[in-house]
């Protein structure tokens, strides 16, 4: 029965898509129906083409060995098995590596900013070694690869190709804020215009939580000094008011928000007063509870050459790093560390020039740690210039 494996897409600008498979057994003949047993959908299979360089050729009757590509195929990617239904199999593929290197991405023009997603996505098709994020509280758009030539080459294709240039920068690096102690205060708003006025009183209580149990709000009013129907307006207006710090803007995390008094006006208060009132106290019981920047820790895993492990522990040592354990890999050292994010933005580039090019990393998101003072007070300079300039 016919079988074979799509190991490479390539985006053609006149053919479209086209999925470049092994035929490892049966015969493919034109207008073979076939299952694509990673995803379960159906594929016909027609006008199977040699590649000739840029030349294609049809190809007549293809068998085990050769390797063809047909064009148009509706949902059949990358690491795929086509195959007959009545003898369905799916052929081991290994997974795309990760990304090492990573820049943030915007487009040169505006006319092409609704083009860039649309043709990346095009490229990552032929090559998923390449990934594409958006972070979701920077708004940045994440293109990440194997290397350098690896990124500049894929920027190059996209304007070769598509027509479209962008603009690479260094990603910002998502920290967060947080409180290291307990305090209380008062959020007021009092206005009073023509007619109805706005007043509300709530009395908030901030105090830290362990790392990485992200918000809690807890009522603890009392003898209806706020209705129950505005308990909710508090809460909305802290979940807004989370989303900037007092110090330098970031989100807010690892805290809990308790609600404990208040006062309310039979006409003039309202869910925004609430809302509003909310707000300030969190910003006043914040600026007194201690509040301090954290910063993203990464878990790195480096693999090198035994001759290489003292410049690379020593290199990690400079970028604040922790080295975990060391490891014996096929001939190969294997460091486990972790470094703060911000450190190591560009490490890829420092570990081809340590190693030769030998040495390669992996590298995930770990946790959220307190900032040392030096680099908390120069992330709010920074923060407070870039306000100033906005």
């Amino acid at each position: 029965p016919f079988s074979a494996i799509v190991f490479k897409t390539v985006v053609d600008q006149f053919a479209g898509t086209l999925s470049v498979m092994r035929i490892v057994s049966g015969k493919l003949t034109a207008d073979t129906h076939a299952l694509n047993a990673a995803r379960g959908n159906k594929e016909k299979l027609a006008h199977p083409l040699f590649l000739m360089g840029k030349k294609q050729q049809p190809a007549e009757d293809p068998g085990p060995g050769d390797i063809v590509a047909v064009a148009k195929l509706k949902n059949t990617h990358t690491g795929d098995t086509l195959c007959e239904e009545k003898a369905a199999l799916q052929y081991p593929f290994p997974p795309p590596p990760r990304g090492v290197l990573g820049y943030s991405l915007t487009a040169k023009t505006k006319q092409d900013e609704d083009k860039v997603n649309s043709c990346l996505h095009r490229l990552i098709e032929e090559d998923p070694s390449l990934h594409l994020d958006r972070d979701s509280q920077t708004k940045e758009h994440l293109l990440s690869g194997m290397g350098q030539q690896h990124i500049d080459v894929t920027i190059e294709k996209l304007k070769r190709k598509f027509g479209v240039e962008v603009t690479l920068s260094v990603p910002t690096v998502p920290y967060r804020e947080t409180v290291r102690g307990k305090a209380s205060a008062e959020g007021k708003l009092k206005k009073q215009t023509g007619g109805h006025g706005q007043f509300a009183v709530a009395w908030l209580e901030v105090s830290p939580l362990p790392r990485g149990k992200g918000f809690e709000f807890e009522d603890r009013i009392v003898g209806g000094v706020i209705p129950r129907n505005f308990i909710p307006a508090v809460e909305k207006g802290l979940l807004e008011a989370k989303e900037h710090g007092v110090l330098a803007g970031f989100p807010v995390v690892d805290f809990k928000a308790a609600v404990f008094d208040g006062k309310h006006h039979p006409v003039d208060s309202s869910e925004i007063a609430f809302k509003l009132a909310a707000s300030f106290g969190f910003k006043a019981a914040m600026q007194q509870a201690q509040p301090t920047i954290l910063e993203p820790i990464m878990s790195m895993e480096i693999e090198v050459p035994e001759e290489n492990v003292g410049d690379v522990i020593g290199d990690l040592n400079q970028r604040r790093g922790r080295v975990l354990g060391v490891d014996t890999r096929a001939g190969h050292q294997v460091i486990k560390a972790q470094a703060p994010m911000a450190e190591v933005l560009s490490y890829a580039q420092s570990l081809t020039s340590i190693t030769s090019g030998k040495g390669s990393f992996s590298m995930d998101f770990d946790h959220y740690d307190e900032a040392p003072a030096p680099i908390r007070e120069k992330i709010v300079a920074e923060a407070a210039a870039k306000k100033q300039e906005d």
